[in-house]
């Protein structure tokens, strides 16, 4: 098969997915959407997942790997996650309420806060430095496959991006001690809430 045939296979299949009806195209991508099957919201005494997540590096260096597991293993760790970087709600209220927590959650015993989105790692990299979390303590970390999210139960499918629903959760050498849901209400995930029950 020659490119030319190639290519108009693919403009061929293209015209028709788009002129499909659209309860067609809704239905292929709810079952694209749950074909790898929905895991259990996360709960206290869950294990941390397995993932490996991708930290960004200054000036726009290769982002590397870091597992989520071994990070937290004999830890005491604040993870919090948002919809997404530089959006309003995330940088108004809830990185800047675990900005302004450092000090209070070291005095908890928490040794490591870390932020997670599933923008990729440069942006991770980018939000961290520009909005004064790196500088406060604070680890970004890219979950761009959504392996944490999907993991945690926590993943929002889309057709264009995956998005994390926004939590907060304590663990303690890689067992969840905390979990707060923003199911109610953003603020049951800001720091201040999770100060409060430690």
């Amino acid at each position: 098969m020659n490119r030319s045939t190639i290519a108009l296979l693919v403009s061929l299949a293209a015209v028709s997915a788009a002129f499909a009806p659209s309860s067609s195209r809704r239905a292929l991508s709810s079952a694209l959407r749950m074909s790898g099957g929905a895991a259990d919201e996360v709960k206290v005494g869950d294990a941390i997942p397995d993932v490996t997540l991708m930290e960004g590096q200054a000036n726009y260096e290769k982002p590397k790997p870091v597992s989520l597991a071994e990070l937290c293993s004999g830890k005491k760790v604040a993870i919090f996650a948002v919809p997404g970087a530089f959006t309003p709600g995330c940088s108004k209220s809830h990185l800047p309420s675990f900005i302004d927590a450092q000090a209070d959650l070291k005095n908890k015993g928490v040794d490591l806060t870390i932020c997670v989105a599933t923008n990729d790692a440069y942006v991770m990299e980018a939000w961290g430095r520009t909005s004064g979390g790196t500088d406060a303590g604070i680890m970004f970390l890219s979950d761009s496959n959504a392996e944490l999210s999907r993991a945690l139960g926590l993943a929002i499918e889309g057709d264009v991006m995956i998005r994390t629903k926004r939590f907060s959760l304590i663990a303690e050498d890689g067992k969840v001690t905390h979990y707060f849901s923003s199911a109610e209400q953003s603020s049951d995930t800001w720091a201040p809430n999770v100060l409060a029950a430690l």
